[in-house]
Order: structure tokens, then sequence, then C-alpha cells
């Protein structure tokens, strides 16, 4: 019996898996994974030949903080347990101007990191501009990712990725960063990019709405040669695409990801039992949070600060959404809190007033 995923067979059309479970995953434990962690999931992933393995605070290089997490371990200490864990596969990075600094990419340099990807709003390709130079001239494979991108058209995607590759971007891509897309809509915008572009078009998916692997299988069919996805969904809210899920529907359907289905299996296992207390599920919050288009990593802020101020989170995700908020406006959740606190307090005193 064949170990590969699906039929075993190496000649259908390629799908390079880029699983980033130890930097998006970190969100879903408050990016306090340790070194044993890190180092037992990435050997893992290693051993079933998955072809990138990410790793790094949830918000990237440079954004450990209080507004949106400290990290258990620096970034230093991060990449050198992954990058020592790492014999085939390769390291990738992730990074948001404005967090992260050209500093924080020697460093990840300095630590061989082989992939660099730059994350810019969906609408803002030119914020990745003078990372994505830097990382060209120091020749480093770096890729242009838009986040947020169901707040663009497609038409605007595929012109802010031809922005990326003219920066220097050897691959570019959308994030689905609140699981708000369905499978058409992936499809209008995967078809837009690869006509814009001659480079890799990527795609990562949220599970929100429970669609996270059809909306990687439509990329796929549109023409995306990179589909991120995390070890058991581990990720934000509802979590992120099922890596072990992923890979062998997209062998069934022909593709090639060279993935040892058995191994990735055990990582799997592995990932539910050493990084996190229970995989993602949908639950309501997150179910809104898809459906109000907001970024899945405020699920945790959005619970605690509602607690505290004893209103609904579904109603402060609905907010956000109305005022198109995205990662790095975590200050919002609180504004939003307060201003509905406040209102229900008075709604509350005119009707008494009434009666």
């Amino acid at each position: 019996m064949s170990r590969t995923a699906g039929t075993g067979a190496d000649t259908g059309k390629p799908v390079l898996i880029h699983d980033p479970t130890l930097r998006d995953g970190h969100h879903a434990v408050r990016h306090q994974l340790s070194r044993e962690q890190l180092r037992a999931y990435a050997a893992a992933a290693d051993a079933a030949a998955v072809p990138v393995v990410e790793v790094g605070h949830g918000n990237g290089l440079g954004a450990s903080s209080l507004q949106v997490g400290q990290a258990r371990l620096s970034d230093d200490e991060m990449l050198s347990v992954v990058r020592e864990a790492l014999q085939n596969s390769r390291m990738g990075v992730f990074m948001l101007p404005g967090w992260g600094t050209a500093g924080d990419l020697r460093k990840a340099i300095a630590h061989e990191a082989d992939l660099v990807r730059i994350g810019t709003h969906c609408t803002e390709a030119d914020l990745a501009e003078r990372h994505l130079g830097f990382l060209r001239e120091a020749g480093v494979d770096a890729h242009g990712v838009l986040l947020m991108s169901h707040m663009a058209s497609a038409q605007q995607l595929a012109e802010e990725c031809a922005r990326l590759v003219g920066f220097g971007a050897t691959g570019v891509g959308i994030l689905d960063s609140s699981g708000h897309y369905l499978p058409a809509d992936v499809t209008e915008r995967i078809r837009a990019i690869r006509e814009a572009v001659d480079v890799p078009v990527m795609f990562h998916g949220h599970n929100n709405l429970g669609m996270a692997v059809a909306n990687s299988i439509a990329a796929a069919e549109a023409g995306a040669g990179i589909l991120d996805a995390c070890a058991r969904g581990f990720g934000a809210g509802a979590g992120n695409t099922q890596l072990e899920v992923l890979v062998p529907v997209l062998e069934r359907l022909g593709f090639f990801t060279g993935i040892d289905l058995y191994r990735l299996l055990d990582a799997a296992d592995i990932a539910e039992r050493e990084l996190m207390d229970s995989p993602p599920t949908i639950d309501s919050v997150g179910i809104v949070s898809g459906l109000a288009g907001v970024f899945s990593g405020f699920k945790t802020r959005v619970l605690d600060i509602s607690r505290r101020e004893g209103v609904d989170p579904r109603d402060v995700f609905f907010q956000l959404g109305r005022l198109q908020a995205v990662a790095g406006q975590e200050d919002l959740i609180v504004d939003v809190a307060l201003t509905l606190r406040d209102a229900r307090r008075e709604t509350g005193e005119r009707s008494v007033s009434h009666v």
C-alpha cells in the first residue's frame, strides 16, 4: 500500500504545501508555544516531507508585544529551534511592515530562513516595497501576500499582486483572514491574479464558515500553485485549512504534493497532543466572525473584552466588520465594546423611564 496521499502517483499537477502551524497556530495559544513543542512538530512535519514549515509569533517577526500578545520565546529562539529540527523542509517566516523591520529580516536571514513572506492589507501593497527590495538584494525567496483580501475586488487584488511582483516578490497571494469566502469568490480572485502575474500564486484559508478545504481546492483548480494549511487546522478562531485533510483530497483530485500521508497523519496527531488543548471548532462566535469579515485572531480579545464589559461578542464582531477593522487595530475592540455597553445602558434607562 502506498504511503503517499491518494493514489501515490507523482505525475499530477504539483502543488506546494506551506505549513504555518507553528506561526498562525500561535494565535490559538496566545503565542506561548515552548521550545519542546516547536521542536516536536517541526521534526514531524520534516519527516512527512512537508515542503515549507513556517515559524514565529502569530503576527510575524517583531510582533511580540503587549498590544497583540507577548510570545513565550523570542524570534531568535523560535527560529533557532526550528532550523535545527528541519533536515529537508524549508523554513519560512512571516512579517508585517510596522511590526517587523529590516533588522528582523536580517536576523531571519542569519538563521537561514529559506522563504520570507511580507504581508500587507489587501489594498496597501506599497508598504511591502522596501522590504521586498531588501530581500531581493539579499537573494532570499520573498513572497508578497495580501491580508483581509475579501475587502477588495478581484481586479484590485490582481493589480496589487502585480505591484508586489514589480517590487521583487517571487510569489504572491491572498489570505482569507476572516474565513469569509465561498469557493466562487476564491475562483474569481485567483484567476484574476494568475492572469496578472507570472510568479506562483498562493491561497491561505480560514474555516469560519466550514469552507477552508473547499476554498483551497477552488484555488488550486483556478491555478494557485501554493496552498497553506495547518495540522488539525491549528489557528485563530475557527482555525485554518486542515492540512491532513487537504493533502489527500488534493491528490485524489490529481494534484501532487509529495507528502508522506502516514507521517503527515502522525504529525497531525503530535500537533493535537502537544500543541493545543483541543482542535479548533466552528463555534457561534467563529461563524459570526466569518460572516462579519473580521480577522479570526481577534476572537480571544473580543471574548475577553466583551465579557468584561457585559456586551454580546457577536455584536462586537458585526460592528468591527462595519468598521472594516484589520489586524493591528485591536484597540478598536475596546472602543466598540464600550460604545455598545454605553448604548445598552442608555437604552435600558430610557425603557425604565417609559414604564
